[in-house]
């Protein structure tokens, strides 16, 4: 079957398609976390005695005790049975951002060969999964196969249905024979211990008798396209890269901004529901739908939860967005990037901390110049950011989100804080040694009888800043959509931590000399804005006078790229971060540079291997067989005296050659791998590799809006976005 006739045959597949019933909605009280094993049915299936002290474990973090698993387990074992589980996995999260799991069966043979279920403590608490295979950045030899899995109790088990079954997954951390880190789990939850114990220092030292433990939190809002799978199918790059590397732009993009937060397409609706069922049922808070910028993106968006819960509910999202596009027809794109010319995306965090006792801690109220709790934290973040800048934008660092960020469509590589007019006004004046007043908010009066005033805010919002305050929360905007926010978490844990220690230290300082609470705080909090203030910004982050002002006025560092970024996880500062916080080992610091260097190198690799074979299997074949049935219709209508322009198979003729030429040197670039240092080759694939793909690409697109259409083998954007 010829390219266009495949591409005829899957619009007609599409636009013939019977709709998808959706499903009679069942009522949210209902079905909520039924397929989680949360407290609620702990409680209802475990001894007293039992369940207060798995609950202390929970909620505390107290260390479990051992004693409990065997209950917990055969509890656990007969929930999930009963709800036609027979297999349950350890579920851990690799450095892949992906999520990895094994199964095992309930099953248990007996000497006389008969055969019991069985699910013990012991099970329960630790595994033990091949570990070879996982990226561990040199931690251990290759044939050094073993792994272990361990229970993380504070987060929940639950049960994953599919078609072909239900299976209990247990969430867990995933560590080496040797005791290092190989996920990104164990980080996380060190990470927000490290801020934890900083933070009860503060809040300790600014007067507070009781302090619960202190956590983060973390709301995701997850972007994503749909593509139609008749589409997908025919796209090679789309299949193994997740975003095309061939593709001209339509006549329309998103230049009138209609489908931005329009109607959303009835079959991506009933697609919609169908993922919302089954995250309610796993206890996801989704909250928000819409349609996004570019036509044929959408999001997503659950509401905020303990970070360590968050991070395991947003790899469940994005796993069944992607299973659930399958059985609507889709394919879902994570990828920051899979259409050029429109907007990509992203998964902004909206990350704060609090705890029971004090609330949320970036929280200003209603007057944050006289909310004292408030400043100290906000300025240790405004602190940590400006120290630790170039550490948040390589916890971001890939080379699918290298495509979006700096683009008018996403933050810039250079991270800075948004305050808003409001406290942008408050910590200046703190700057200058006192604090007497803040903007307060208004009222909007639209003149209409029939609406009301409305409420509105001391500051306005800032899309171009990468990381903004938000009103009770900074929202890390620069996180890209095909990440997990593990790492986005760690880092900004991490750095609180670090800060909050500083600012801790600086205060007992002052206290120790005698100096009244309010006066030290602002004395701590003036150093900060005077040696840190210049990371706060509340322009246009697009801009390039910000660019040369970023880096040449105010000393931030601007990594455009992840051959930019990563090298900075070698740094002697970075490795003394996370090794005076406990939430990294210097080895394990190193393992995750050659880990995300190695994806970083083989992303682009596989990339260029795929433009390299599109373009000699698909585009130039598909310009020959043009070229050729051009030249005979000339040659006919010549020999009867009719003249055609031959400038435009020139042009094809043209292009071609071009086109073949880059590709020949895209694959002596692809065949160098002669690098001293893993640096050298990540270099390679951004300033030689990426350039030369975009140098066959600019021909092959060029070449699409040359050619016939009826000779043209790629589905085009026009029809993957748009027909739906």
């Amino acid at each position: 079957m010829s390219g266009n006739a495949a591409r005829v045959q899957a619009i007609h597949q599409i636009t013939n398609r019977k709709p998808t019933p959706p499903k009679s909605p069942e009522r949210l009280e209902e079905i909520w976390a039924e397929n989680v094993f949360n407290l609620q049915k702990m409680q209802a299936s475990l001894p007293k005695a039992v369940f207060k002290s798995i609950k202390k474990t929970i909620m505390t973090g107290e260390k479990l005790d051992a004693s409990v698993a065997d209950s917990v387990a055969t509890a656990m074992r007969d929930w999930a049975m009963a709800k036609g589980a027979l297999y349950y996995a350890h579920v851990f999260y690799p450095m892949t951002n992906l999520t990895a799991e094994k199964h095992d069966g309930f099953i248990s043979v007996q000497g006389d060969g008969s055969v019991i279920s069985e699910f013990s403590g012991k099970v329960l608490v630790q595994g033990e999964p091949d570990g070879s295979s996982f990226p561990n950045g040199g931690i251990r030899d290759t044939f050094e196969a073993r792994g272990y899995t361990a229970w993380d109790v504070t987060s929940p088990a639950y049960i994953m249905e599919t078609d072909n079954g239900s299976t209990l997954c247990i969430p867990t951390v995933f560590v080496s024979w040797t005791g290092e880190a190989l996920d990104k789990k164990v980080p996380l939850l060190r990470s927000i211990a490290a801020m934890d114990k900083a933070a009860r220092k503060v809040l300790t030292l600014l007067g507070n008798d009781e302090v619960a433990p202190v956590n983060s939190s973390c709301g995701a809002e997850q972007e994503y396209f749909l593509v139609d799978a008749n589409f997908a199918s025919q796209r090679p790059d789309l299949l193994l890269a997740g975003r095309t590397l061939f593709g001209k732009a339509p006549a329309k993009g998103q230049e009138f901004d209609d489908h931005y937060f329009g109607a959303i397409p009835e079959r991506v609706q009933v697609y919609m529901q169908d993922v919302e069922e089954t995250l309610y049922k796993l206890g996801i808070p989704a909250k928000t739908r819409h349609n996004e910028v570019a036509p044929g993106q959408f999001e997503i968006a659950p509401f905020f939860e303990a970070a360590n819960v968050a991070s395991d509910h947003q790899q469940m999202i994005m796993t069944v967005l992607k299973c659930k596009a399958k059985e609507h027809g889709f394919v879902c794109l994570l990828h920051e990037k899979p259409f050029a010319g429109i907007n990509g995306s992203g998964k902004h965090v909206n990350w704060s901390v609090g705890n029971a006792t004090q609330g949320n801690l970036l929280d200003p109220g209603d007057s944050p110049h006289d909310n004292a709790q408030f400043l100290v934290f906000c300025g240790a973040v405004i602190r940590g950011v400006h120290k630790y800048g170039p550490l948040m934008r390589a916890a971001i660092a890939t080379a699918s989100n290298d495509h979006r960020l700096g683009a008018n469509e996403a933050p810039p590589a250079i991270m800075s804080v948004y305050l808003g007019t409001q406290l942008e006004e408050v910590f200046d004046q703190i700057k200058t040694g006192s604090v007497s007043e803040s903007k307060h908010k208004g009222v909007m009066d639209l003149g209409l009888s029939s609406v009301p005033p409305l409420s509105k805010d001391a500051g306005d919002r800032n899309r171009t800043s990468p990381f903004a305050f938000t009103g009770n929360r900074f929202e890390f905007r620069a996180v890209g959509s095909n990440q997990s926010v593990a790492g986005p978490l760690i880092v900004l844990n991490t750095i609180l931590a670090d800060s909050l220690e500083w600012v801790g230290n600086r205060l007992e300082s002052e206290l120790g000399k005698g100096t009244e609470l309010n006066s030290a705080i602002i004395t701590v909090l003036k150093e900060v804005m005077e040696l840190h203030g210049n990371v706060i910004f509340g322009g246009n982050g697009y801009s390039e006078e910000w660019h040369t002002m970023a880096v040449n006025e105010r000393g931030l560092a601007n990594l455009p790229t992840t051959a930019d970024a990563l090298p900075v996880l070698k740094e002697e500062y970075i490795e003394d971060l996370f090794k005076k916080t406990g939430v990294l080992t210097p080895v394990e610091l190193e393992s995750r540079f050659e880990v995300y260097a190695e994806q970083y190198i083989l992303s682009i690799e596989v990339e260029a291997k795929l433009v390299i074979n599109m373009a000699k299997t698909m585009i130039y074949p598909a310009a020959v067989e043009y070229l050729s049935k051009l030249s005979s219709t000339i040659t006919s209508l010549s020999s009867l005296g009719v003249s055609l322009e031959a400038s435009s198979a020139q042009t094809v003729a043209n292009l071609a050659s071009a086109m073949m030429k880059d590709v020949s040197a895209l694959s002596e670039a692809l065949a160098t791998h002669d690098f001293a240092t893993t640096e050298d080759h990540m270099k390679h694939c951004a300033f030689t590799v990426r350039p030369l793909m975009d140098q066959v690409r600019e021909s092959g697109d060029a070449l699409e809006g040359e050619i016939a259409d009826s000779f043209w083998p790629l589905p085009t954007y026009q029809e993957m976005l748009f027909i739906k």
